[in-house]
């Protein structure tokens, strides 16, 4: 089976050989700092299939690590909505790094750094706003989000030493993590995502 995206950000599903309707994935394209860090907590929510970071949202032609000035370090991320909503995966994105840091994460400073969305479809562009709207009035946040939200932009793949890094090296730097007071209220308490335990999470090492 195949799933395929047009060059408008549509998700289009193809048969399975038995004739069954195979189940779409998403892609969501995401920034917010470093993206070693980004990509290890991400890639670890439930419904995640795959994920690849890369650079996005400059002017650079065959931006790399050394030389993407303009780009933002991006993670994009191919998800079952079956299992993981959008609206899930953004108040995950928004607990593991701070939206309210303009061009800045951390001790890493730059346009690099900076938060951004970048939809796929007119769908994912109403739920970032309507996501960041709710943020804003909670007052569980420091300040107000100063996420940018674009349209997707040409994405270039970093480079394979950069791709899942914090699997490799578990120790590396990072400095995203999970803000458990950084969440809108739910009714029932549970949290919007699930991560599952990094040795447990093989499933893109075979």
């Amino acid at each position: 089976m195949t799933v395929a995206h047009t060059e408008e950000g549509e998700r289009t599903v193809s048969q399975s050989p038995t004739g069954n309707r195979a189940a779409a994935t998403e892609r969501a394209i995401l920034a917010g700092g470093c993206f070693w860090g980004m990509e290890d907590l991400l890639r670890r929510a439930r419904g995640v299939i795959s994920t690849r970071v890369g650079y996005t949202g400059g002017e650079m032609p065959d931006p790399t690590y050394a030389r993407h000035y303009g780009h933002a370090e991006a993670v994009e991320v191919t998800f079952d909505p079956s299992v993981l909503a959008y609206r899930s995966l953004l108040e995950l994105f928004f607990q593991i790094h701070d939206p309210t840091t303009y061009e800045q994460q951390g001790s890493d400073v730059g346009p690099s750094y900076r938060s951004a969305i970048f939809y796929t479809t007119e769908v994912q562009k109403e739920v970032a706003l309507t996501t960041i709207a709710e943020i804003e009035a909670s007052g569980s946040w420091p300040g107000p989000v100063v996420s940018e939200i674009n349209p997707e932009e040409p994405f270039w793949e970093a480079e394979p030493e950069h791709q899942e890094y914090l699997v490799r090296y578990p120790g590396g730097y990072s400095c995203h993590f999970v803000r458990p007071t950084w969440r809108l209220d739910r009714s029932d308490e549970r949290p919007a995502v699930y991560l599952t335990e990094r040795v447990d999470d093989d499933r893109n090492r075979d």
